[in-house]
């Protein structure tokens, strides 16, 4: 062992490891700095000679800015409820997939479909030829019923957001759901099936506690990305009608490149990176403490 006490395996591999650890930090430490820095300046792209020392003042013009409680509980609203949504349906949808039935290898190519469409295709899809009130699909059952056609991203806009995401990153939650619940030991379910236990009482008490960690997971993975959800909105509604369906991440878009003030969408930017961390950490706790993770 090495006069300084480190084993001699870590010795030899830190040198490996070195180089790719610096490249990601300086990929992560870079582009943070940079939004801290210019957060607390004045920059316009319409005159960047023009530039100084803003100190607060980015910060206070948000936070003062009406419109920003009813952003951030939208914000809010859109990750919990697609957070909702994608377990509980990638939950039941896992137990399904476990328990085998004819066609299942066709039905989960079908499944995870969707993830591999790119955000804005899958928006253009919902938008044009589902949720589209004279032409879509959805507008020609409804006619076809008897009922009047819905204009979703009229009177739905936030509803329409949430369903578009859910159904884009529920393959996700299913496929990491499907794998935990795979590696649950069968001769645990068929001990607790000789001892009386039924379908409901293998899926509480067996089958979702052992997915509980994959859970924890997927929360923290899903808040982070849903977080940043911009081209869905961009696409479908552009954050209205008015402000109803405008989160973070496209108040940051409309402060940087419509209002063309750097300053200010850093300081959104360092409130959506706050953000983030606070809602990852309180899901994950609630989940660990109400599922013994």
């Amino acid at each position: 062992m090495p006069p300084d006490g480190r084993s001699a395996s870590r010795v030899r591999t830190f040198p490996l490891i070195a180089p790719s650890v610096g490249v990601l930090l300086v990929w992560m430490i870079v582009p943070l700095a940079m939004t801290l820095w210019f957060s607390f300046r004045r920059y316009n792209l319409l005159n960047p000679m023009l530039t100084g020392f803003a100190g607060l003042n980015n910060y206070r013009f948000l936070i003062r800015d009406p419109a920003l409680p009813a952003i951030l509980i939208t914000t809010v609203v859109i990750v919990l409820a697609i957070l909702l949504i994608t377990i509980s349906a990638g939950v039941v949808l896992a137990v399904v997939f476990n328990s085998g039935f004819p066609g299942q290898g066709i039905a989960r190519v079908l499944m995870i479909s969707p993830f591999f469409v790119m955000p804005t295709v899958s928006a253009l899809i919902w938008k044009n030829l589902l949720m589209h009130p004279v032409n879509g699909l959805f507008a020609g059952v409804m006619r076809g019923l008897g009922f009047t056609a819905i204009d979703w991203f009229g009177s739905w806009p936030l509803s329409s957001i949430i369903i578009i995401v859910s159904w884009e990153w529920l393959p996700f939650a299913f496929l990491i759901l499907l794998t935990a619940l795979q590696s649950l030991d069968e001769e645990q379910l068929e001990a607790a099936r000789l001892d009386g236990a039924g379908s409901l009482a293998v899926f509480f008490f067996i089958q979702v506690p052992h997915m509980a960690r994959a859970i924890s997971v997927l929360v923290m993975m899903e808040t982070i990305f849903l977080l940043g959800i911009f081209a869905e909105i961009y696409v479908t509604t552009a954050g209205g009608p008015g402000i109803a369906t405008t989160n973070l991440p496209f108040l940051i878009y409309q402060r940087a490149l419509l209002a063309f003030n750097v300053g200010s969408a850093s300081a959104a930017g360092v409130i959506a990176i706050i953000l983030a961390n606070v809602m990852a950490a309180l899901l994950i706790r609630t989940i660990a403490r109400r599922l013994d993770v």
